[in-house]
């Protein structure tokens, strides 16, 4: 989670970073480029404004064009070529980036708000006197304003007319001019728009009524007032009437095309300039040494516990805890290895308590070797006693060591098994009359109760060995007068087998304890009860190889029972034990 972190945060953090830089960069260039190709539209605009062809724009686009080194053309509607700043490939198929045409303005481009140039002058065209006259009323009124506490200021309107503007208006009322009187010269051009402007309305030219300013009214004769819903209608049909008026005197439409020099056809480029490709590099840079940076920290972190756990496991016969202070893999590992040392140990502990006890099992039989001795030295006789001694013991001494080969095999699952059909009954009875005699001796009496004479497949030494282990414990623990039991439950590849005793039982926080090798109820370890104390836990790994298990119960003062249960294939019908 750590290294995913960094590595996202990382290419995140460089992705976001660089996508701004770069945006930022082309949005640079983007608006460096429509501001050229704007550049390039408004001063072709001007001159289609105030001349009435292109035979003249050469210069103008040949200075442009090496000013921005890009080529410009200019062409007809038909595509036909009307100027070209540099030969090169034809645009026939080629995008315009604009019209050229000053009676119908690219607003987007212009960032105007009319669609007619005001730049187109005309038949309105004033002469010096009527220029310097309509300056000074202008100027006039700008005076009688401000003496009203307002201001205002003197700009150019449409056909170049000058005109005032009011920014800033007074509390006190003004009464003064703001627009001048037709001049000459406008009047005629005036009378020829209104006539327009009647004939598209379809209204009397006596009734039309435009102001210097290019305001449209259109008189109600019966009334003596302005019309208002036929003024608006006459004032629609303004904008078509002007471009009638004034199309003799704007140069014609064309396409400007404003393309790379190589490769007309090919879209507006936007290469990185070498300080954007600095600055995207830098934050690049700086990014990755942060990353880095952070890798090493948020790594050195990671290391520290892990080599704690080398160290720890380094030290097998110190059996160090290693504290766990997080949930993650590392904490895992500390968990298991603790468990390890935990389990390491156990089993030393285990070990050594082995190895105490098989020294103590070991050494009453050995003891014998002083009766050897003395009969050896002369000091004592071999008679009948002495020798039913030395066989005692020595038939202890090697049950002993026949119980330890058979733990080793199972602990090293080389407990060989030989499994075949066989009837459960008769296989406990022999076991049954085998320990009648020591039941007897001890006061005790066998039972069995076994459900049918079901058929299962075992192996018969082992199982023997099992329920004679388990009748051994049973008898041993037995008050005098008790009773021992065998049951038997069968089923479909299962055989359940129980040994009951009514002795004293086992306390509660001795069940754990009863399958450890060499564990004995009596503490004082004097053998009063025999047995080598192999017998459980021998018997539930022969279970165990029968693919099921040992489980003890016990009630103080009742008695005990375990249960083995062993785990087979399902004899076929017609086979025989």
């Amino acid at each position: 989670m750590a290294s995913l972190t960094i590595a996202v945060a990382a290419i995140v953090a460089t992705s976001w970073l660089a996508s701004q830089s770069t945006s930022q960069t082309i949005s640079q260039q983007i608006g460096q480029s429509l501001s050229d190709d704007k550049s390039v539209y408004d001063e072709l605009l001007g001159y289609a404004a105030t001349h009435r062809d292109w035979s003249g724009v050469q210069p103008v686009i040949a200075a442009r064009a090496a000013k921005l080194n890009r080529r410009i053309t200019l062409m007809t509607g038909n595509r036909e070529v009307i100027v070209d700043s540099t030969a090169g490939p034809a645009l026939a198929t080629a995008r315009p980036s604009a019209t050229v045409d000053p009676l119908s303005v690219d607003l987007g481009l212009s960032g105007r708000t009319e669609r007619i140039d005001p730049r187109i002058i005309g038949p309105y065209r004033l002469t010096p006197a009527e220029q310097r006259g309509m300056r000074a009323t202008l100027e006039a009124s700008l005076e009688c304003l401000r003496h009203f506490g307002s201001d205002g200021q003197i700009v150019t309107g449409p056909h170049n007319r000058p005109k005032l503007v009011i920014t800033e208006v007074g509390k006190p009322e003004y009464t003064c001019r703001l627009l001048p009187e037709a001049t000459r010269s406008e009047t005629r051009a005036l009378n020829s728009l209104r006539k327009l402007i009647a004939t598209c309305a379809t209204e009397n030219y006596d009734e039309v009524w435009v102001a210097p300013d290019l305001t449209v009214r259109v008189l109600d004769t019966a009334r003596g007032t302005f019309d208002p819903a036929r003024s608006a209608r006459a004032a629609g049909c303004l904008e078509k009437a002007r471009r009638t008026q004034l199309e003799p005197y704007t140069a014609p439409p064309a396409l400007l095309f404003v393309t790379d020099p190589a490769d007309p056809t090919a879209r507006p480029g936007f290469p990185l300039t070498r300080q954007n490709l600095i600055r995207t590099g830098t934050t690049t840079a700086v990014v990755l040494i942060l990353a880095v940076l952070v890798t090493i920290v948020v790594g050195g972190r990671l290391v520290r516990p892990l080599r704690a756990l080398a160290e720890a496991a380094r030290r097998p016969a110190v059996n160090q805890r290693v504290p766990v202070t997080t949930r993650d893999e590392i904490g895992y590992l500390a968990t298991a290895l603790n468990e390890l040392a935990e389990r390491r140990e156990q089993s030393e502990q285990q070990r050594q308590a082995m190895v105490s006890d098989v020294a103590h099992e070991l050494r009453n039989p050995l003891t014998n070797r002083s009766w050897l001795e003395a009969v050896q030295d002369g000091l004592a006789t071999v008679d009948g006693p002495l020798l039913t001694l030395l066989h005692d013991e020595t038939v202890h001494l090697q049950h002993i060591v026949d119980d330890l080969r058979d733990l080793a095999a199972a602990d090293a699952g080389s407990l060989r098994m030989h499994p075949e059909p066989l009837h459960v009954a008769d296989a406990i009875e022999q076991v049954v009359e085998a320990h009648r005699p020591n039941a007897t001796a001890a006061g005790v009496r066998l039972a069995t109760d076994v459900a049918g004479d079901p058929v299962v497949v075992a192996d018969p030494l082992r199982l023997r060995q099992l329920v004679g282990n388990l009748l051994s414990n049973a008898i041993r623990h037995s008050r005098l007068g008790g009773t021992v039991t065998v049951r038997t439950a069968a089923g479909v590849g299962r055989l359940d087998l129980a040994v009951a005793d009514t002795g004293a039982g086992i306390a509660p926080d001795d069940l754990p304890k009863v399958f450890d090798r060499f564990w004995r109820a009596d503490e004082s370890r004097n053998r009063a009860t025999g047995g080598s104390g192999l017998g459980l836990p021998i018997a539930r790994k022969i279970a165990e190889a029968h693919g099921g298990g040992l489980t003890v119960e016990s009630t103080p003062g009742a008695g005990t029972t375990f249960t083995a249960t062993l785990m087979y294939e399902p004899v076929h019908q017609g086979a025989q034990p």
